[in-house]
């Protein structure tokens, strides 16, 4: 596909909306992912600390 100016690029041939919400969701999980995977971690490394286990 090729496009005539920056503002073509955007609308992606009317399917814009589509492309870059699907895109803002995709880049949203890919930064809120590791956040909660390292959130439960803690929490369980805090679990088990506090029963008396090894870190």
């Amino acid at each position: 596909m090729q496009w005539n100016s920056f503002s073509d690029f955007i609308h992606m041939g009317g399917y814009g909306l589509y492309v870059w919400g699907s895109f803002g969701i995709c880049a949203l999980a890919m930064i809120i992912e590791p956040l909660i995977l390292q959130s439960r971690n803690q929490k369980i490394r805090r679990q088990v600390k506090r029963q008396g286990g090894q870190p």
